[in-house]
């Protein structure tokens, strides 16, 4: 009897031990890690036959992540609260020429070392203070994700009411206490599973889906504004407004919402390098016309929502923001016809956006978290899972205003990030990076434990002075105007004061073991010192057996 319950408790171990094996990836090869230290090829320098963007892809992303429903409705939280279109535009080109400085800083980073952002962050905050880096953006991209996917339903429930109007009418059987109808949530759970599939294609292989939906989504824009000044006769009269603030009211009002358009891509300029790893050979300095790009196409889209919007208001009454309600008030025949064109392209351009800016960024997370058992595939996934329902973002949207405001704030912690991520390539290593020894533990980018105390000390200087700002706009705490108007510019603070502190601190305090005289680039290990960019190299299989480092 005794055997008998011995071997069954064998088994039973046995059968543990097999399931929890069941989920480890496969060993890569292609690693710069040591024997005992984990790794996959999502996390692994990017192969050549995966660098397959160009200038043009670049342009393809942000049209792709640019013009999505939030980015439409934008001038209307500056409109809203007082100021003018004039204002809205002023606030929105600002903002996207404050964030785009860290966005093509930290991109080069993507283009010249060809690893994540995740690995990349190693070199500054140290192999273990990177993680905590990685888990704060991941949060933020998780929240995003689950608005934007919400956000995409409310565009398929356009599409199917075009051609089935009686599918608004479906019998709502969810407690009001949920904060969702039924035909919400069947909305909810198509979107989702329309989503799903395209999030699971790799980031290099989706160079023309970005393109694809930029060309949809702008004709729809162009459409939409073209066809309402039409149907109006005029563009309507929001062009004659005037401000409801003057003097220095007015000008930390419009600072205050230079920072909400700036923060709001604050993800975007921490975690860039995981999509300008994918730069061809010799099309790195590519990157840089994202500093033209993301303003040009979101005040293209700015302009089309002014224009529809202003001129709802003479055929409708109101200015109508939501570009899905817009379109649903046409009702005749060929308007049910351009309201499924105007659903469909917002529900491309909302997969598109999420796809970019969201479930890459923290499959990647995920992936440098957690190597042995995730890679971008899985970690896609378990990203969508959580956004799309453990989060329940219909109870994000229908909660108070504070928490999107608090959304928006959580740029306070990721300015810093950029900033000493920024810095710590341009001017303290002077772009000489050790990219095998980003993969060591206990490498050159150890510092202490893992983490560079430096990178500790200049988060808490660039972070901890703007809480106080952020708990006045979420729980309306009383602070002094001083420490309003710190909120105010809450981005510029955190990115340029993280700049000033990090630099300091590491001239005077320099962390030697970390400063080489020359780079020293994945690809000059793996393929023995030749040139990346020459003709011998370009034709490597994908599967590429790298050489180890002793």
């Amino acid at each position: 009897m005794f055997n008998f319950s011995f071997s069954k408790l064998k088994s039973e171990t046995k059968k543990k031990a097999t399931s929890k094996s069941a989920w480890v990836l496969p060993k890569q090869n292609s690693s710069f890690a040591p024997a005992d230290t984990w790794t996959n090829v999502d996390n692994d320098v990017t192969p050549l036959d995966r660098r397959t963007w160009t200038t043009y892809i670049v342009l393809g992303f942000w049209f792709s992540d640019a013009l999505n429903m939030q980015g439409w409705e934008g001038p209307s939280s500056v409109i809203n609260i007082g100021l003018t279109w004039r204002e809205a535009l002023i606030s929105l080109i600002m903002g996207m020429v404050i964030i785009v400085i860290p966005l093509v800083l930290n991109g080069a980073v993507g283009a010249a070392l060809h690893v994540p952002y995740p690995v990349a962050a190693r070199a500054s905050f140290g192999f273990n203070f990177a993680k905590f880096a990685v888990v704060t953006r991941m949060v933020t991209a998780l929240f995003w994700h689950s608005i934007q996917t919400y956000s995409g339903s409310f565009a398929l429930t356009l599409c199917i009411a075009a051609i089935w109007p009686s599918y608004r009418n479906i019998p709502n059987h969810i407690p009001a206490s949920i904060g969702i109808t039924t035909q919400q949530m069947v909305s909810h759970l198509l979107f989702w599973m329309l989503q799903f599939p395209i999030l699971l294609i790799a980031p290099h292989k989706l160079r023309w889906f970005f393109i694809f939906k930029g060309v949809l989504v702008s004709a729809c824009c162009i459409g939409v504004a073209a066809g309402m000044c039409k149907l109006a006769s005029s563009s309507g009269d929001i062009w004659a407004q005037e401000p409801q603030y003057h003097g220095s009211e007015r000008v930390w009002l419009l600072l205050s919402t230079m920072m909400s358009n700036a923060g709001g891509w604050a993800t975007m300029a921490t975690n860039i390098p995981d999509f300008t790893r994918y730069m061809k050979p010799g099309q790195a300095s590519g990157q840089y016309w994202q500093a033209m790009f993301l303003p040009v196409i979101a005040t293209f889209l700015a302009m089309m929502s002014i224009l529809a919007t202003s001129a709802a208001k003479v055929v409708y009454g109101s200015y109508i923001w939501d570009p899905t309600e817009l379109a649903s008030q046409w009702t005749g025949p060929g308007g049910r016809a351009g309201a499924f064109f105007v659903g469909l392209s917002w529900v491309v351009g909302q997969i598109g956006t999420n796809l970019s800016a969201n479930v890459i960024t923290a499959a990647n997370d995920l992936t440098s978290l957690f190597p042995k058992y995730v890679n971008i595939r899985r970690g896609s996934i378990i990203i969508t899972f959580i956004g799309g329902w453990v989060m329940q973002p219909w109870k994000i949207e229908n909660s108070a205003s504070q928490l999107l405001t608090f959304m928006s704030g959580l740029a306070i912690f990721l300015a810093p990030i950029a900033g000493i991520l920024a810095s710590d390539f341009w001017i303290v290593k002077n772009k000489k990076i050790d990219v095998p020894a980003l993969y060591d533990p206990y490498g050159r980018y150890c510092y202490w434990k893992g983490v560079n105390w430096r990178a500790v000390v200049t988060f808490l200087v660039s972070m901890v002075p703007n809480l106080p700002g952020l708990a006045y706009k979420v729980g309306n705490v009383n602070i002094s105007e001083g420490m309003k108007h710190l909120g105010d510019i809450n981005y510029l603070y955190g990115f340029y004061s993280s700049i000033f502190t990090y630099v300091l601190l590491s001239k005077v305090f320099p962390a030697h073991e970390t400063l080489i005289t020359e780079g020293i680039s994945g690809d000059d290990v793996i393929y023995e010192g030749k040139d990346a960019s020459s003709e011998d190299v370009q034709d490597v299989p994908e599967e590429v057996e790298v050489t180890e480092k002793n």
